[in-house]
């Protein structure tokens, strides 16, 4: 049996849809679809419509539900919103269907920059169209934050008072997680760590306006159309909160790739020459948006800090044979790029 069999019983899945009046007739085609290890992503077709149900991985099971439930409330949210985004068409909660919450969503019709096999002909062959790409990535969060989160029913989605006083506490908790991970070095892998947490702790903003932040908005998680430069969506929202959304912001400036393509982690693009620099992406930003940059070294500390911690986690499983090591050694360096940049940024 394979994993999606594992996790998607047809027949179950077929009388869902049957009480949600979606088509009828067999479940055609499943495929699964590339993106990521933490939910399953199943590409099938009933009736006349295509549909691309989400749920918890084999793995993720017993926990991973409440995380979908968050994704499905947040696209249900954005519906009728510019903000790019797959749509919504169903969600369950109930576990005795498929034994975990899924979603339906329509599937998006476009591609993710950040493959080994290059950029498609069309937006290789034009560097006009790469520099708007990079723009465009930017305009998504300006339309993200737009979007009244109250208005929309999200009021209870995060906790926006002291979002940036919980962070340091958090992230490090999180690398705590992993602590006596067979292999690994340690915290200690990571130099100035306790002096990156300690400057974040005393240079808080005081003030920010709250809004939807994606979480972990870069390359690897939009969807760009095949015959533009514009968005197709955004998509894993998984981390999705309300928050600061010029964490997000950063988030994209830190994880953007340098001269060679690279970027954070797996990320990487090619051809590169044409992509807009990290510093006219935050001026694109800074043009379009009422929030103030004033505080934005803060930001930019913080997302490394909070990044190389998740890349330095990813490393710490590949050292205890929980992931490929190669990606883990990839994540490290990474890890430790980023902490170094961010160690920069505060002796500036």
């Amino acid at each position: 049996m394979s994993d999606w069999q594992a996790c998607v019983n047809l027949q179950h899945l077929a009388r869902w849809m049957d009480s949600q009046g979606l088509e009828a007739g067999p479940i055609r085609a499943p495929t699964v679809l590339a993106g990521g290890t933490q939910n399953l992503l199943l590409r099938f077709g009933r009736g006349t419509r295509e549909f691309v149900l989400r749920t918890p991985s084999v793995a993720l099971r017993p926990t991973g539900s409440k995380t979908i439930e968050r994704e499905a409330c947040l696209l249900r949210a954005l519906t009728g919103s510019a903000v790019p985004h797959a749509g919504l068409i169903a969600a369950c909660d109930d576990p005795g269907v498929l034994g975990a919450s899924f979603y339906l969503m329509a599937p998006v019709q476009g591609f993710n920059p950040s493959n080994p096999a290059g950029l498609p002909a069309l937006h290789a062959g034009d560097p006009a169209l790469r520099r708007r790409m990079g723009l465009a990535m930017v305009d998504a969060l300006l339309r993200l934050g737009e979007v009244d989160y109250r208005a929309v029913g999200l009021a209870d989605f995060g906790r926006p008072h002291g979002f940036h006083q919980r962070q340091v506490a958090r992230w490090l908790a999180h690398l705590d997680s992993v602590k006596g991970s067979p292999g690994w070095p340690g915290a200690d892998g990571l130099p100035g760590l306790a002096r990156l947490a300690q400057w974040l702790g005393a240079h808080c903003p005081r003030q920010f306006q709250p809004g939807i932040l994606h979480g972990d908005f870069h390359l690897s998680n939009v969807m760009f159309c095949h015959d533009s430069a514009e968005l197709a969506a955004v998509v894993d929202w998984e981390l999705a909160t309300v928050g600061d959304p010029l964490l997000d912001l950063a988030w994209l400036v830190v994880t953007w790739p340098g001269a060679d393509g690279k970027g954070a982690g797996t990320i990487q693009v090619q051809p590169w020459a044409g992509f807009c620099s990290s510093e006219e992406l935050v001026a694109h930003y800074r043009a379009g948006s009422s929030r103030s940059l004033a505080d934005f070294n803060w930001y930019l500390v913080l997302a490394g800090f909070k990044l190389g911690i998740f890349l330095e986690v990813s490393y710490a499983r590949a050292c205890a044979g929980k992931a490929p090591m190669a990606t883990g050694e990839k994540h490290h360096a990474s890890a430790l790029r980023l902490c170094a940049a961010a160690l920069q940024r505060i002796d500036q």
